[in-house]
Parts: C-alpha cells; sequence; structure tokens
C-alpha cells in the first residue's frame, strides 16, 4: 500500500495552522456564494512559476488553468479532448471574467525542449511532442526580428513569443473575440523571471515587455 505524500501532509498542517483560520470566512463565502475570479491566468505548470504567489493572490480571486509552456492553442472544437480551450470557455463564458493573462517565466523546460527539437527523450513522448510542436515556427520568428540575437538570448525570445502567439491564438475563439470587441474582456501577456522575481507586462502597441515599477 502506497502512502500519501508526507511532506504534502505536513504543508496541509502547517495551513490549517497558519492560513486557514484566516480564510475560513471567505472558503465558506465562496462555498456560499460560488466564485468570481478576478482574472483568469494561462501559466506554465512549472512549479516555480504559481499565478497565486506571483500575484500573491487569496481563495476565489484567480481562476488558473496551467499547461506545458503556457500554450493557447488555436480555436478547434472537434470531439477531442480539450483541456485549455475548455477552461478559457468556462472563465469567459460562465465566470465572465473581465481580463485573462497569459503568463510566460524564464527556463521554460517546454520552450528548450522545442529549441533542441523533437529528438530529446523529454519531448518524443506521445503528449508533450505535439504539444510543443505549437510553438513550430517560433525560432525562426526571432533571428527574423533580431538576426544578430546571441544564443544564450534566444531562450527568452521564444518565451516572449510563446505568450504573444497566445494571445493571437485566443482571438480565435469568437466568443473571446466578441467580448473583447465588445469591451468585456481584457486580453494581458507577462514574463516572470524565476532568478530575479521580475515580472516583466506586455505592451501589446509596441510588442515589448517592460518591467512592472515597485514601490520604494
Amino acid at each position: 500500500m502506497t502512502h500519501f505524500p508526507v511532506d504534502l501532509i505536513e504543508g496541509y498542517r502547517r495551513y490549517t495552522d497558519e492560513r486557514l483560520p484566516e480564510e475560513r470566512r471567505r472558503l465558506a463565502q465562496l462555498a456560499r456564494l460560488g466564485q468570481a475570479p478576478r482574472a483568469m491566468v494561462i501559466g506554465c505548470c512549472d512549479s516555480r512559476a504559481a499565478p497565486e504567489t506571483v500575484f500573491s493572490t487569496g481563495p476565489g480571486e484567480l481562476f488558473v488553468v496551467r499547461n506545458v509552456a503556457n500554450i493557447v492553442p488555436p480555436y478547434a472544437p472537434d470531439n477531442a479532448h480539450h483541456s485549455t480551450s475548455a477552461a478559457i470557455e468556462f472563465a469567459v463564458c460562465n465566470l465572465l471574467v473581465p481580463d485573462v493573462v497569459v503568463l510566460g517565466h524564464s527556463l521554460c523546460g517546454g520552450i528548450a525542449g522545442y529549441l533542441k527539437g523533437r529528438e530529446l527523450d523529454e519531448i518524443r513522448g506521445e503528449f508533450i511532442g505535439p504539444w510543443i510542436d505549437l510553438l513550430s515556427g517560433s525560432r525562426a520568428e526571432a533571428e527574423q526580428a533580431d538576426p544578430e540575437m546571441a544564443r544564450e538570448d534566444m531562450q527568452r525570445a521564444v518565451e516572449e513569443i510563446a505568450v504573444r502567439r497566445s494571445l493571437k491564438n485566443l482571438m480565435t475563439f469568437p466568443f473571446v473575440r466578441e467580448r473583447v470587441e465588445a469591451g468585456e474582456v481584457a486580453l494581458h501577456g507577462a514574463h516572470f523571471g524565476i532568478a530575479t522575481g521580475a515580472l516583466r507586462v506586455l505592451d501589446q502597441e509596441t510588442g515589448r515587455f517592460s518591467a512592472v515599477e515597485l514601490s520604494d
């Protein structure tokens, strides 16, 4: 018989001792009234880049979906299984979130795998490889934008392209496009630096990411 991970049990005990007393009233309210999150965040499943931690949020504040490399696939209604697309539909059409954020991050393993190629063992599987193929053409796009780009800068360049491409793919969903054009939903891009904790947000007019200014 396998046992539940001890460190997770210990973490739950700390939660009940430290956070739960402060959040109990809020959780009871959420249970009674349902959720009305302030925003949806589409992030990477990398354990170092949790949106709830980056944005310092509590229960009920964010509707989060995470996948490899924070990719939004193009709109493709069929009988296949589309977890990310289903979450987007629920957030936009049912929860009526006013903002959708695509959150990329540094040192992304999915991006690194794409840049190294499908021959690597870690992306040769049945699901990861085809998913990463959604990034196809990103390297060429980065090289075209900056032919003199240093090799070590390519990772971050493609991480940024992945965010911009996901925002573009969001607009292929008719229900997203309709609400954006009606001013009911706003789309945003951001990039989190794992080593530094720095957050940069995307200016969609210029296509550039700029650091969030911190108060003194």
